[in-house]
């Protein structure tokens, strides 16, 4: 039994008027139904509710990106933004992973969600290639539980039931850099940051003027492609690019189940930003992306493995993010005042046959303040507050905070950094959350690194005002979740930078998860979700011109049953081989491996995939570059009844002016 007008796998919605304002009205079947396609925590929803149910390889952790230093090389000068304090990676007591546009490169994927898994302790869940739901969790906590910055704009859905971000249509075209901070994050950023912060900073402009073309043509009938232009120069600088792709893409549900139904996909972006340098220092800052896409996908089927076949579903979606800053110094540039306004909103649309099935619309708007003062050379404090506005399906609500963190250097080898948050959420009353870190050199080679915070993370619209099955009303006791979490570790690098070795080890404990409940017709919260876990990474030098890198994470994540939570592999990993020929000649063998998983009441088996990239140089303008994915052909799923491509490959030409 199939229903042709079932919801997008794209962060599928209730459509339903059970006391929820401004949505279409379903059965109770269909609810289920919602909810038996649904990706995480959705399936952990309908399994508990019915019973149905990588550092990046040339990127350890705290060690210097590709394309940024040289191999091996302590990442002294890597400022990670996302702490709020602008600090050097080196001493920031935070977990993080930072992934820059030369990684981004070497990698070769088209979107950021595929290098996002290079990190580790970084799950990554797509229910079909080309377009297909992907979420991004961190540490094992829920993807709706990891905040998503875009130039310090948060994204996450607020039309979406847990407020989560679709990773799906993020091309990596556009993308100088991201940073993966791991843990709670909440005294830095709020509500939505309980597992951890995703920031992504967009391409910059570069000195002088510059462009690039590019373009690569693939399997399936695959074409991408962009473009980009800037320049920089005394009085400000601007840089606009845009990035486009179709194609005709796989089935969505598994081919091996008997599905030939091509499910293709087409995006476009755009990426504008500019900013004027004003008198005594101030800045004026623009930024905007936007992007559309048109996905096909498939229908739910009952007795189908997954509960997924060929259908005529089809989900098209236009995103926004804007953001304008302003930057003033004071006291001879020892105290800088930041005042941002950001904006972000989503518009998707759901189809069947052709007739419209659903909609959705989700708003939110930040209003910033920040002071950054460099009081001596020991000490640094952040300050600051902001009002974040949510609107979605005629519903709106805004939270309100003040935030401080101190960085304070007892000695110079020694970092200690503290902070504190207050939120007040119009419904939930108000939150304190805080976080301490310390980072130590024990010597040139060895850094020692310990961290511990908090958060937590306030019902969504929809959660706070959906009821069915029976209710009357919505859950008006339902509680926000909250998390602890600590983790420790090291980073070693060798005298000559030839070979590093880096180890965290996390704990992390969230309580009143938030979950629907049939019976109770509404959302409930539920007992403690709890995981801890090992990342390691490692590389060495093996000549001149080659290089062997690895990472490693465990996670042991359960529900307070005991029970595994699902689609988060115990064992994953990465292994490259790094090749370099003078410049000239560049690439990259990576084998990729993800543990077996549970999903619903079966298992997702193991996965291991070799992939190769490799870029030629003809000129110090012009490039060719080629990729090869699952070179050995090997058949697997990442999430049950949902295929991923066989052996396939692109080539393109890049130029640079």
């Amino acid at each position: 039994m199939r229903f042709a007008g079932f919801p997008s796998n794209d962060t599928k919605e209730f459509e339903t008027g059970c006391g929820s304002p401004g949505l279409k009205k379903m059965s109770l079947m269909r609810v289920v139904t919602v909810f038996a396609a649904q990706g995480e925590p959705e399936m952990r929803i309908f399994r508990t509710s019915v019973g149905a149910i990588i550092a990046p390889l040339f990127h350890p952790p705290v060690f210097a990106q590709a394309g940024t230093a040289g191999a091996g090389e302590a990442i002294e000068e890597i400022v990670v933004e996302g702490t709020r304090l602008g600090q050097l990676a080196a001493e920031s007591g935070t977990s993080v992973s930072i992934i820059d546009s030369g990684e981004l490169e070497a990698l070769g994927f088209n979107f950021a969600v595929d290098a996002l898994a290079a990190a580790p302790g970084v799950t990554i869940n797509q229910n079909g290639a080309f377009g297909g739901l992907a979420s991004v969790r961190i540490r094992g906590a829920a993807s709706e539980q990891t905040l998503v910055l875009v130039d310090g704009v948060p994204v996450n859905d607020p039309s979406s039931p847990g407020g989560g971000y679709n990773f799906a249509r993020f091309d990596s075209g556009l993308i100088e850099r991201i940073e993966i901070l791991k843990g709670p994050q909440s005294s830095l950023w709020g509500s939505d940051a309980i597992g951890g912060v995703v920031s992504i900073v967009t391409s910059q402009p570069e000195p002088g003027t510059s462009g690039s073309v590019y373009a690569d043509y693939g399997s399936f009938a695959t074409r991408h492609g962009g473009a980009s232009v800037g320049h920089a120069g005394e009085a400000g600088d601007f840089r606009l690019s845009g990035t486009v792709m179709s194609s005709d893409g796989i089935s969505k549900a598994d081919e091996a189940n008997g599905n030939s139904e091509k499910d293709g996909f087409e995006s476009r972006s755009l990426s504008a930003k500019g900013g004027l340098d004003l008198s005594g220092g101030m800045r004026l800052q623009a930024n905007l992306l936007t992007t559309t896409s048109d996905s096909d996908f498939d229908s739910f089927s009952f007795g189908a493995q997954g509960s997924v076949a060929d259908g005529d579903e089809n989900s098209e979606a236009e995103e926004i993010t804007a953001n304008v800053s302003l930057t003033l110094p004071a006291l001879d540039g020892r105290l800088e005042h930041l005042f941002l306004t950001g904006y972000s909103a989503i518009d998707r649309q759901n189809f069947s046959a052709g007739a419209s099935t659903f909609s959705a619309e989700g708003q939110r708007a930040v209003f910033r303040y920040q002071g950054t003062w460099s009081i001596d050379e020991s000490n640094t404090l952040a300050f600051g507050a902001e009002r974040e506005q949510l609107e979605s399906s005629n519903e709106d609500l805004s939270i309100d905070g003040l935030f401080a963190v101190h960085e304070f250097k007892p000695a110079a080898n020694v970092t200690l950094t503290g902070g504190l948050r207050s939120d007040r959420h119009e419904r939930f009353g108000s939150e304190l959350t805080a976080r301490l870190g310390a980072a130590v050199d024990l010597n040139p080679n060895l850094i020692l690194r310990a961290s511990w915070g908090n958060g937590f993370k306030a019902p969504t619209l929809f959660q706070s005002t959906f009821f069915c099955c029976g209710a009357t009303e919505p859950n008006s006791g339902l509680k926000p979740e909250s998390s602890s979490a600590v983790d420790a570790g090291f980073e070693w690098t060798a005298d000559d930078g030839r070979a590093l070795f880096g180890l965290t080890a996390f704990s992390q404990s969230t309580e009143n998860m938030i979950n629907f409940s049939f019976a109770g017709g509404g959302y409930e919260n539920i007992a403690m979700v709890d995981s801890t876990g090992v990342e390691i990474h490692g590389g060495i030098a093996i000549s001149a011109s080659m290089r062997l890198n690895a990472n490693y994470a465990f996670i042991d994540a359960t529900d307070g049953a005991g029970d595994p939570l699902i689609r988060i592999p115990r064992h994953s990993g990465d292994l490259s081989l790094d090749f370099n020929a003078g410049g000239a000649f560049s690439g990259r063998l990576l084998l990729r491996h993800n543990g077996s998983e549970p999903d619903r009441s079966v298992s997702v088996g193991n996965w291991t995939r070799f992939d190769l990239s490799g870029r030629y140089r003809i000129s110090e303008r012009v490039e060719i570059f080629a990729r090869l994915e699952n070179l050995l052909d090997e058949h697997y799923q990442q999430i049950l009844g949902y295929g991923t491509p066989g052996r396939s490959g692109s080539i393109g030409a890049r130029m640079r002016f």
